[in-house]
């Protein structure tokens, strides 16, 4: 009988039954943890870029993929807090002052800075 291109290719299949099937596992790849940014990326790319998705999850790339947007997000994130902080003159001085105000203005800070990310490097 003749070798299938699978066959050919290195591929073996295991008789289950009356059927072959063939023998496939995904490449080992190391796990590296994934953070909040990593896992709203990976939700976008299932719902939105399946074929990003699913090329990247069979090649053994996607948890590096997503670590590596996890920490770029992350970056953004926190100096975009740092520079619209300066920007808007948010010290500790007006944490001891008052600190509801300081709250108020730090979370408006996190939101926009949320929002940009998303948009910059999340959802693109």
């Amino acid at each position: 009988m003749a070798k299938t291109i699978f066959e050919e290719l290195g591929g073996k299949y295991e008789r289950q039954g009356d059927y072959l099937i063939p023998c496939i596992a995904l490449p080992a790849e190391e796990e590296q943890p994934i953070g909040t940014w990593g896992q709203r990326h990976l939700d976008y790319l299932k719902q939105y870029r399946k074929v990003t998705y699913t090329n990247m999850l069979t090649s053994g790339r996607l948890n590096s993929y997503l670590a590596d947007i996890d920490r770029q997000a992350q970056e953004r994130f926190e100096g975009l807090i740092e520079g619209m902080k300066q920007a808007q003159g948010i010290t500790e001085r007006l944490k001891e002052e008052s600190t509801l105000e300081w709250v108020q203005h730090l979370n408006n800070i996190r939101a926009c800075a949320r929002e940009i990310v998303n948009e910059e490097i999340i959802f693109a």
